[in-house]
């Protein structure tokens, strides 16, 4: 398996670091492969920038760094702001649809897929597992880790109690995301 460098992006309360963290044990626990995670806050508690950056390799990582990531999951147009100019030009941009315009910051070359992540967490009852959301969009969209271990990252990561609204805000983002990936028969 080859590197894939992630960066999560969005603002503090969106649940960014958690994302990246989920995303990195699904990978180093539950699917065998090396993780690293370096989280970035700005200095108020909620509604400040904050990133996750997530390398993911079949082999050991000499260096934890993201610079220009394979991988974008922008959760607020300030991230996208910020971010989408570093992505790789074969890359890939996971987005929040309804908050973040996509325009010429992206590389040429880039592929962008937006998910109305904030109305599907709306909908399933709780604006807060947009994170949750978001990393199961990650999931079924890459493939980086497998659904399976998500899954346990997921139950392992979340407040006891809410398990079962994580699990389905997760596969709620898997199916939108495999949906976007599948090719037309």
């Amino acid at each position: 398996m080859d590197k894939t460098e992630i960066r999560v992006g969005g603002l503090g309360g969106q649940g960014v670091i958690l994302c990246g963290m989920i995303i990195g044990r699904a990978a180093s626990i539950h699917d065998g492969k090396h993780a690293t995670l370096i989280q970035a806050f700005g200095p108020e508690a909620r509604g400040s920038a904050c990133s996750a950056q997530v390398t993911v390799a079949g082999a050991a990582i000499g260096y934890p760094y993201v610079k220009q990531p394979d991988v974008l999951i922008l959760m607020s147009p300030d991230a996208y702001t910020q971010f989408a100019p570093t992505l790789k030009p074969t890359g890939t941009l996971l987005y929040e649809s309804e908050l973040i315009a996509v325009d010429d910051k992206l590389p040429r070359g880039a592929r962008a897929i937006g998910i109305p992540a904030t109305r599907f967490a709306e909908e399933l009852g709780r604006r807060l597992v947009l994170n949750i959301v978001m990393t199961g969009f990650f999931a079924g969209v890459t493939e980086v880790v497998s659904l399976e271990a998500v899954e346990k990252a997921v139950r392992e990561s979340v407040p006891r109690g809410t398990e079962d609204l994580n699990m389905r805000a997760l596969r709620r983002g898997y199916e939108y995301g495999r949906q976007q990936v599948a090719v037309p028969a």
